[in-house]
């Protein structure tokens, strides 16, 4: 027998043994190429879900600071239209007073000229007449309102105060109007005494 062929007992000769080492160590190579690529992957997907993390807490928290810097915004925005739209309130609460303040002084200056005409063109006798009625008025009035004071209860003659104190407030135009009103009467009845 030679050093090649087998021996009797069936062992490999050394360039059998050789192969099947070369054999051997191939098929390790593969495993152990596939178990990397097969580890490989696993690491791969590890790292491709801790980047998707990462990334999607970065885009959370720049969608947290947009959403807060618009809310920042938009209150600022608000504050600036509120005040705006007070300054414009104030300020035309200040026009309608000047308005009104305007009006009444002129609603004073007529009431006052009518007065005045009715005076002029009134005669001296009807004049001398609505004095008389005047003074009469105020006699007969403060009759009536002693003897008023005298049998009205408490509570009325409370609201009665307040009443007068609101007339005397506004006197000038209640007397003009009063006047004219007592004018026209006597010159209405002066001149049915004509006909």
């Amino acid at each position: 027998m030679n050093d090649e062929s087998k021996n009797t007992m069936g062992t490999p000769t050394p360039e059998e043994l050789r192969e099947q080492v070369e054999q051997a160590r191939d098929g390790l190579g593969r495993n152990v190429e596939a178990w990397a690529g097969k580890a490989h992957v696993k690491a791969q997907a590890k790292d491709k879900t801790a980047a998707a993390k990462e990334q999607a807490g970065k885009k959370a928290a720049a969608a947290k600071e947009q959403a807060a810097e618009k809310t920042a915004e938009l209150k600022e925005q608000a504050a600036e239209k509120t005040a705006e739209l007070k300054e414009q309130a104030a300020e035309k609460t200040a026009e309608l007073k000047e308005q009104a303040a305007s009006a009444t002084a002129q609603i004073r200056e007529k009431t006052g000229q009518a007065a005045q005409a009715v005076k002029d063109r009134t005669p001296d006798s009807v004049q001398e007449k609505t004095a008389q009625a005047a003074t009469q008025v105020r006699e007969s009035a403060a009759r009536a309102g002693q003897f008023a004071t005298d049998r009205t209860p408490d509570p009325l003659l409370e609201k009665a105060d307040r009443a007068a104190k609101a007339a005397r407030a506004n006197r000038t135009p209640l007397l003009a109007g009063g006047a004219l009103l007592i004018a026209f009467l006597l010159v209405r009845r002066g001149r049915g005494r004509d006909k």
